[in-house]
């Protein structure tokens, strides 16, 4: 299998993480040469349009998040490519900005992809916010991204806040903090989660393997 075509477009807007992320996907390349793809960090809507992939990171504030994407003109490309059916990851606030609302800002609407709203964790006997590794309880109905991945994953999570997706059954794992919490989704291209992948170890890497080297017949 050669997808030496794949274009894999990062989003930069200012507040992700990229290269972390660049860095995890440039190691995939090293690691598993019959998925080599080209990896870009972008806010180019033109290098964004041409991407086979698009991944949207997302680090600090829903509403600030929200603002930049709106300030730098990226709201209409990351809906057209999604419309479009290319395989597209969203990372921890990446995967929140994909709903109508969040608590965190009432002022600004989300990317409105999904009906739901993302809310505060309710955990009162434990800090906040939820930091550190953390198992995944992943659903029958699995996301590819978990192709050959244990059944109870260990991944990193950084967040105060997680998605509440009207439709139950785009959640494609949970996790368990102080109350059931969504771990990741999964409808169609869309694959977004809230954990961090990049920071999850050679078992994060196996998941972005996994975006990396499918999706491409959905």
């Amino acid at each position: 299998m050669s997808t030496s075509s794949n274009n894999i477009v990062i989003i930069d807007y200012g507040m992700g993480n990229l290269r972390s992320v660049k860095n995890a996907f440039l190691k995939i390349n090293k690691l598993h040469k019959e998925y080599t793809a080209k990896i870009t960090i972008s806010r180019d809507i033109d290098v964004i349009k041409n991407a086979t992939k698009v991944v949207l990171p997302g680090v600090g504030a829903f509403g600030d998040c929200m603002r930049n994407l709106q300030n730098y003109g990226l709201v209409d490309v990351i809906k057209e490519t999604i419309a479009s059916g290319k395989p597209f990851l969203g990372i921890c606030v990446g995967l929140q900005l994909l709903f109508e609302k969040s608590e965190e800002d009432l002022n600004i609407n989300g990317l409105g992809i999904f009906q739901g709203t993302v809310c505060k964790i309710k955990a009162p006997d434990l800090k906040i916010p939820h930091m550190g590794w953390n198992d995944l309880t992943i659903a029958d109905k699995k996301s590819y991204l978990f192709d050959n991945i244990p059944k109870n994953p260990y991944v990193y999570f950084v967040h105060t806040y997680h998605a509440k997706p009207k439709d139950k059954s785009i959640i494609s794992s949970t996790t368990t903090y102080g109350e059931t919490v969504t771990g990741s989704i999964s409808y169609k291209n869309i694959q977004a989660v809230q954990f961090h992948p990049e920071k999850s170890g050679d078992l994060g890497l196996n998941i972005l393997v996994n975006f990396q080297k499918g999706g491409l017949n959905l």
